[in-house]
């Protein structure tokens, strides 16, 4: 196996791991907001994933790697850290306001943010395909919501709002870490981030209140602590493996992926009283698959992209030096 078709089927495998468990989140995270505030349970993911992965990093020896840090370095990881805690808590507080999968179609300009993020800060080349392949991905998500969008139902300004704060800290975070890849590794950096929201969040947040929650309470808990870990560690690895805008692709699909699991938990009955279906009809379906479609041409231009402007680059560096 080449080594560009290994850092493909890698980034691939591990995108493919954070859209399922972002998928996911929406749907837990609506279900959390009867029991516990947004600001202890996003202390509560940051503790449970800063315990398990400061253990599993002392068990592998690689926590060696941090006195190659600078202080530039730790500020970046502050600011990393402190980003991530905006996503987290504001997505859960537009949760009250808005069902999972409109939460999703709004989150859906951080993708595009962190296209614009790669392009003015890490100077990563953007083509007019990319460009087109999002208006297309912009259509189609507006057309698979489009019920929602018309029946307003919980879409409320606020919401969208709120939701657009935690994007732009997504987006700020996704940069940095990026930025940070030369002196830790993904692993690394998260422990780091995890740390010093576990720190930074304490005197903000209630746990107390995790010993009243219920069974089904604490289970719903425990599935937003085990998807922080996995959701999170895998998009590190995408990026690391992966192009942003690639990634930033693939992450795109996340509203489909809700909204397929909505539809499941519908049809079974599980959470009836929070869980509602979005009622897709063609035009929804249609907008699907203008999703899919765009976001797997991304996947296969980008690579032939970036191979045709090295070349143009080769060859204009040839004919100077002549």
């Amino acid at each position: 196996m080449t080594l560009d078709r290994s850092r493909f089927l890698y980034g691939l495998f591990f995108c493919c791991i954070t859209l399922m468990f972002w998928g996911m989140l929406p749907i837990a995270l609506k279900l959390s907001t009867g029991f516990i505030d947004p600001v202890t349970l996003t202390w509560l993911r940051f503790a449970f994933a800063g315990v398990v992965m400061l253990m599993w990093q002392a068990k592998r020896g690689k926590l060696s790697e941090f006195r190659n840090l600078s202080a530039p370095h730790t500020v970046r990881l502050m600011l990393a850290g402190t980003m991530l805690i905006v996503n987290y808590t504001f997505m859960a507080w537009g949760l009250n306001y808005l069902h999972p999968g409109a939460a999703q179609l709004s989150f859906q300009l951080a993708p595009l943010f962190l296209t614009l993020g790669g392009c003015w800060f890490l100077k990563e080349q953007v083509f007019w395909q990319h460009w087109l392949c999002f208006a297309l991905m912009a259509t189609g998500m507006l057309l698979f919501f489009h019920p929602a969008i018309e029946s307003s139902t919980g879409m409320t300004g606020l919401g969208f709002l709120i939701i657009q704060v935690s994007a732009l800290g997504w987006t700020a975070y996704a940069l940095l870490q990026k930025s940070l890849f030369r002196v830790l590794s993904p692993s690394n950096i998260l422990l780091s981030i995890y740390l010093y929201a576990l720190v930074v969040m304490l005197p903000f947040a209630h746990p107390a209140s995790l010993l009243e929650l219920d069974t089904q309470d604490r289970w719903v808990a425990l599935f937003c602590c085990v998807n922080t870990l996995v959701a999170y560690g895998s998009f590190a690895q995408a990026m690391h493996y992966w192009q942003t805008v690639q990634v930033s692709a693939g992450v795109a699909m996340a509203p489909v992926v809700t909204f397929i699991l909505s539809e499941v938990c519908v049809s079974f009955g599980v959470f009836s009283g929070v869980i509602f279906s979005a009622e897709a009809d063609r035009l929804s379906l249609l907008g699907m698959a203008l999703v899919v479609i765009a976001a797997i041409t991304v996947q296969l231009i980008s690579p032939v992209l970036e191979k045709r402007r090295v070349k143009a680059l080769h060859r204009l560096t040839v004919a100077t030096d002549r």
